[in-house]
């Protein structure tokens, strides 16, 4: 099993090859991929340094599985050559998400779509990817008629630069700016860049990915996606209109009994979800569950999951599981 890891020397690419190695992914022989400035130099992995190559060498290198964090443009030109040579790849950028030919995969909701003719596969946002993990069970159970999303997400999202900006503006320094503004002590409601609807990509993001997820073009959908000054995960208040009756009990029972969540939801202890905790995990965690005594058949819930793990490197790395378990490779 030789797997490519497209972007080894970036934030995420860094965190895939901490989870391949926590969860024992069954490979046999590790390349390291990044762009031209980087080839050379020297990625370590369970102990051991290996040599970043170039993405033409990788190629021909004729990876079983090659996961992608390179960026879109990156991957719009270099997932098809490494499909081509054989390879499967789990892109991670935004590339091939809304292409009706790619599919668009969180494992606990739809790995069974995928086929071994499947060479490219596409990972969601990563604010889509935990709140569906969460909403998915919803959705089989009761149906979904409308979603009112508020995301407040870590600067880790948005790369190394906004994580050196905040430790910059908390010590006091001058340096690169990520953002237009601003991140210590402060909140920016401007998640990617702006759209003609004004809406931000980000944004958008939530509801085209989550129609294409849950195959359901009928939910209504509105989304706000603001920057906060955290690193450990993104956390979303997410307001969930059913299309059947349910109690708050049934809620919490159900997502109790669902893969890839943990359920912190009792007020008298203080116990809900935050980004402090979720760092390093690969879970979902939901909290606050409540009804919404504004309309019928509506509940609150406060999701949070650590965005560079589940929300990127997990969620690719759990899709090439899925597909060498199922010898799809």
């Amino acid at each position: 099993m030789k797997v490519a890891v497209v972007g080894a020397t970036g934030m995420v690419g860094q965190v895939m090859l901490k989870v391949l190695a926590e969860r024992s992914f069954p490979l046999t022989e590790l390349i390291p991929v990044a762009s031209e400035r980087s080839v050379g130099k020297k990625v370590s992995f369970k102990g051991t340094d290996y040599t970043v190559v170039g993405l033409q060498t990788a190629v021909h290198m004729q990876a079983d599985v090659a996961l992608f964090s390179a960026g879109g443009e990156t991957s719009l030109v270099w997932a098809p050559k490494f499909a081509a040579a054989g390879t499967t790849v789990i892109d991670n950028s935004s590339a091939w998400r809304m292409d009706p030919s790619i599919k668009l995969i969180v494992p606990e909701i739809n790995a069974t779509e995928l086929t071994a003719d499947d060479k490219i596969i596409a990972n969601p946002n990563c604010s889509t990817i935990q709140m569906l993990v969460a909403l998915a069970p919803l959705q089989n159970n009761f149906g979904i008629d409308r979603l009112v999303i508020s995301t407040y997400q870590s600067i880790t999202g948005t790369g190394v630069a906004a994580v050196q900006q905040l430790e910059n503006e908390y010590e006091g320094k001058k340096g690169e700016m990520a953002y237009p503004y601003p991140i210590h002590r402060n909140a920016l409601p401007h998640c990617d860049v702006f759209q003609e609807n004004g809406y931000t990509k980000e944004e958008m993001k939530l509801v085209k990915e989550t129609h294409k997820i849950l195959g359901d073009d009928s939910i209504r959908i509105t989304a706000t996606a603001i920057r906060i000054p955290v690193v450990g995960g993104h956390s979303e208040s997410v307001n969930v209109e059913l299309k059947a009756a349910t109690t708050v009990a049934d809620i919490r029972q159900l997502l109790h009994n669902s893969p890839g969540v943990v359920v912190q939801d009792n007020p008298d202890t203080n116990t809900y979800p935050m980004p402090i905790y979720a760092e390093g995990k690969d879970d979902v965690f939901v909290g606050r569950i409540r009804q919404d005594f504004s309309q019928e058949n509506a509940f609150n819930l406060w999701i949070v999951s650590d965005n560079l793990r589940k929300g990127a490197a997990t969620n690719t790395v759990q899709i090439a599981e899925y597909l060498f378990a199922n010898e799809l490779l």
